[in-house]
């Protein structure tokens, strides 16, 4: 029997995508370095497919030797290590023009890294962002494949089946050579980390501030849910709000410790903002807050040490105040996505990738994590201008944040006066605030660092490029002068 691709790698993510492409009408070879997971997965396949297209091997060999040419595998490991493993493993099989594509939350070098070492061996080799979880796994996730054209083309006809489907395809695209997919889905993940922070947020202040019940939190996510800001995140914060232990008594999410884990792409992320120079001040206040949820023993013992402003519910209209949180909050989600998109832009130029920023936006649209009605705007920004710097001056988005910016003022002084951090709103509108300035104060900080290490400066009233440097004290004197050129 000839299978139509492979996938090697049965965990629950693993599992699922093998029954979403069987059940689409591929067939699929499944493997798994234990034999009980093949086991397993060829066991669901029989519960839940009506055709019976999967097999399953527990050998590495019979199960490349299954797929016809050139092969195709899908590898779901976990990043690092057990996938140079798994690599070793299927090349021992694997003849030239041969494909294997990554489909975990890989470092995006480590995928160019491997793609150049197989280059030897003639295999072709991509890096596939698979993002939805588990159940988008099963039913349509969004996927962000990079690497060799020639090698997505083989697997274009399953992937676009298997993705999930919005008005204008499915959502999933070649993103372009090397570690671009890879590189993308870090970037999605940094861009959820803000979400995820930015509701937290607003929880935070609906909760304490606003005074608002779960049961009265639920509605309202629920309603916020039918507008601008709806999404996958918005709509299950609504579902979580209202579940209750199975006594009936009390709320789930009440029960919960204050400690959000983590596995790495929110670092990657803010990292890649500093190596390529790009702010990404909400990720990096999302990622920051993840790291203080942690210290809850510190912050246990400094909660009895430390004082400051009390929580008090604000005499405010109820309603009105709700209100503004969800316009502060829908503001500051603007911005984090500016950032994020830049960041993409950005390294696109760096590296070479051609990447296609709407198209880019429209695959996130459905199955995703992140995905969102206003990533369709976020698609036709980047196709009327697709050299546009940044989302804040596409003039539908800059008259919401224009119009927003009162909002997430008021929400941010309402914090303070409080006592509530709330990062990754100040950090949205901190950004929002230095973007739209003309002149920053860093002419006195350049300043210093010519003072200090002979850094030199540019002048407002010289041609830019040309560079000069000053001698602020005695100690500095030269015989060029007092302050001299250097270009």
């Amino acid at each position: 029997m000839s299978n139509e691709i492979g996938l090697f790698g049965l965990g629950v993510m693993g599992q699922n995508l093998a029954l979403n492409i069987a059940e689409k009408g591929f067939k699929i070879a499944v493997n798994n370095r234990s034999p009980g997971k093949v086991d397993e997965c060829v066991a669901r396949a029989k519960k839940e497919l009506k055709e019976q297209t999967l097999t399953g091997y527990h050998d590495t060999k019979e199960f490349v030797l299954s797929i016809r040419k050139p092969r195709a595998v899908i590898i779901l490991v976990k990043a690092g290590k057990p996938v140079d493993l798994t690599i070793e493993k299927l090349v021992e099989t694997m003849e030239p023009g041969d494909i294997i594509i990554d489909g975990g939350n890989e470092w995006f070098p480590n995928t160019v890294r491997r793609a150049k070492a197989l280059e030897a061996k003639k295999i072709l080799y991509m890096g596939m962002g698979v993002s939805g979880g588990e159940e988008g796994a099963r039913n349509g996730p969004s996927m962000m494949p990079g690497g060799p054209k020639e090698a997505y083309k083989r697997i274009e006809p399953i992937v676009t089946k298997c993705a999930a489907q919005v008005d204008d395809g499915p959502c999933v695209t070649w993103i372009g050579p090397g570690g671009a997919g890879n590189y993308v889905k870090m970037v999605h993940n940094g861009i959820e980390y803000g979400d995820m922070q930015l509701i937290a947020e607003a929880y935070d202040l609906l909760k304490n501030i606003a005074g608002c019940s779960n049961e009265e939190l639920s509605k309202i996510f629920e309603e916020w849910n039918k507008g601008e800001l709806q999404s996958f995140l918005i709509e299950i914060t609504s579902k979580i709000m209202a579940k209750k232990e199975e006594d009936g008594k009390e709320y789930v999410v009440d029960k919960i410790l204050d400690k959000t884990g983590m596995k790495g792409t929110g670092r990657w992320t803010v990292q890649e903002g500093a190596e390529q120079s790009v702010p990404l001040s909400v990720v990096a206040a999302a990622l920051e807050g993840r790291y203080l949820s942690g210290l809850i023993n510190e912050r246990k013992a400094a909660s009895k040490v430390l004082t400051g402003p009390s929580p008090q519910q604000s005499k405010c209209d109820k309603k009105d105040l709700v209100e503004k949180i969800r316009m502060a909050m829908y503001t500051a989600k603007i911005c984090s996505y500016a950032q994020g998109m830049a960041l993409i832009k950005k390294a696109g130029e760096n590296f070479g990738w051609t990447l296609n920023l709407g198209e880019i936006a429209r695959i996130w649209k459905g199955g995703c994590i992140i995905r969102a009605v206003f990533l369709d705007r976020i698609k036709k920004a980047f196709d009327v201008n697709s050299k546009l710097a940044s989302l804040l001056v596409d003039p539908s988005f800059a008259k919401d944040v224009i119009k927003g910016q009162e909002a997430l003022r008021f929400v941010i002084k309402m914090s303070i006066d409080s006592g509530i951090a709330c990062p990754a709103f100040s950090a949205a509108l901190n950004y929002y605030d230095s973007y739209r300035r003309e002149r920053l104060p860093a002419n006195l900080t350049q300043a210093q660092r010519d003072f200090f290490g002979a850094h030199t400066y540019e002048r407002l009233d010289k041609p830019e490029g040309e560079f000069f440097h000053t001698a602020w004290t005695s100690a500095h004197i030269s015989s060029a002068g007092q302050t001299y050129s250097l270009s």
